[in-house]
């Protein structure tokens, strides 16, 4: 019994965690995904620059500078109800930190092929960041989103 509560404790460890006890490029990464969930287009200028670069590598679409990402990202999101990243796992290299979970996604039908209606998805993904831990800025952001399971999804709809 006393060797099954130690076990419990150390699985348990990294729920009893604080934001503050994670490493500083994991932090950043965690910041930087809540002004993007959250649509906060004045924090997210704060994490770019003009060499900062948004790639959907699964997509294909780049955008590199602050405008051009900040006006993507105002494309994308527009008419959206919910949107958020389900993180799974998270871990780090130096300043690159590798983010694995799904983005939940409510919003109007007409950006998938569905007027008139709201879709609702959750699409799995990794999403990497390069950071430039000194200015506190991303110097790229690449995501790699299961489109085939967004597809299916939308099927369905």
């Amino acid at each position: 019994m006393r060797y099954i509560c130690i076990l419990l404790a150390f699985l348990a460890f990294p729920l009893w965690a604080n934001p503050g006890d994670m490493p500083a490029p994991q932090q950043l990464a965690m910041r930087y995904m809540q002004a993007l969930t959250e649509h906060d287009y004045s924090k997210l200028e704060q994490f770019y620059d003009r060499e900062s670069v948004f790639y959907d590598r699964t997509a294909g679409r780049k955008y590199k500078g602050e405008r051009h990402i900040l006006s993507f990202m105002r494309r994308a999101h527009r008419g959206v109800l919910e949107y958020d990243f389900n993180l799974e796992h998270m871990y780090n290299s130096g300043s690159f930190v590798v983010m694995i979970g799904s983005y939940h996604l409510k919003g109007p039908g007409e950006q998938f092929g569905k007027p008139g209606k709201i879709i609702e998805i959750a699409v799995p993904g990794v999403t990497t960041l390069s950071l430039d831990m000194a200015r506190k800025r991303v110097k790229e952001h690449i995501d790699l989103i299961d489109y085939q399971t967004m597809s299916d999804q939308l099927a369905m709809q």
